[in-house]
């Protein structure tokens, strides 16, 4: 497995993958409509050409012979600016590996990716969102020294998720 920075041509398949990877982990949780919203919103392959295109956003895919395996989004902003405890904050996105690849270090790796290109960056703290209901994602991200700081929600549709913002001073 290597990783290496999304191109433009990963769009198609970022999304595929993306979609997969909610879907698997927490579609039971809604409505159909609610999840094809949803997804037509977050992990079309419209919104992740765009989100190639942002120079405010950094993604990064595990792969393995061309198929990929994982991915990582890191936005140079501040998400929730109300809990920023630091002068730059980033915000971890959708760290996802595919359902059929999980437990065999992916997270590790893109985590660790993420964790250095925040400093190359210049960051002193990065956020994030866990479902609230996730103990296995809550363990891993403790794991590497986040914590909880606020309660937060997440809209799927017109669904209201309860969150945990995490985060750690870099």
């Amino acid at each position: 497995m290597s990783l290496r920075l999304a191109r433009t041509d990963d769009a198609s398949a970022l999304a595929d993958l993306g979609a997969r990877s909610f879907v698997a982990k927490f579609g039971h949780l809604y409505t159909p409509e609610n999840l094809a919203a949803f997804l037509a919103a977050s992990h079309s392959e419209e919104k992740i050409a765009t989100e190639l295109d942002d120079p405010g956003m950094r993604i990064m895919v595990a792969e393995e012979q061309g198929r990929l395996l994982g991915f990582c989004k890191l936005v140079m902003n501040c998400a929730w600016p109300e809990y920023a405890r630091g002068q730059r904050t980033i915000e971890l996105k959708q760290l996802y590996t595919d359902p059929e690849a999980t437990g065999q270090g992916i997270g590790s790796q893109l985590m660790d990716w993420a964790l250095a290109e925040a400093a190359i960056f210049g960051a002193d703290e990065m956020q994030l969102s866990v479902y609230s209901d996730n103990p296995g994602a809550q363990k891993f991200y403790a794991r590497y020294g986040f914590s909880k700081v606020a309660d937060i929600h997440f809209m799927v549709g017109d669904h209201r998720d309860e969150e945990f913002l995490f985060a750690r001073l870099l």
